[in-house]
């Protein structure tokens, strides 16, 4: 196991991967170059930037990553609304993938907040 494959933000945002390429299959095929390709790059920086982060030195640096894995998230967020009002995605479909979105994003939030603790040593009393 890769050390970024512990983290269950990951594994979300795997998961969201996932499904956005089987979705955007059906996209036409005009959008190809267009919003099948940013919305497939935007969902797919999220968990490429937590394996990148997880390799660097530090908690700072590391939710760094997090940081712009976040604002990945929130463009396919809109990539996502765009796709259903262009009525390229249908209600289940575009249900599911917000669903999977938001997870993603919510467990991601959740290591961001994780990494910015500070470890304080016990105080023996």
């Amino acid at each position: 196991m890769k050390p970024y494959e512990r983290f269950d933000a990951w594994r979300a945002c795997h998961r969201l991967v996932l499904a956005v390429y089987q979705a955007t299959r059906d996209y036409p095929d005009h959008e190809r170059y267009g919003l099948v390709a940013q919305t497939r790059r935007a969902a797919a920086s999220a968990p490429l930037n937590m394996a990148e982060g997880s390799a660097r030195r530090g908690r700072r640096e590391f939710r760094r990553f997090l940081d712009i894995a976040n604002a990945s998230l929130s463009e396919v967020a809109y990539a996502l609304h765009l796709a259903k009002d262009l009525g390229y995605l249908t209600d289940p479909q575009s249900n599911e993938l917000f669903a999977l979105r938001e997870d993603a994003s919510r467990l991601t939030w959740k290591l961001y907040e994780s990494m910015g603790r500070e470890f304080k040593p016990s105080k023996a009393g």
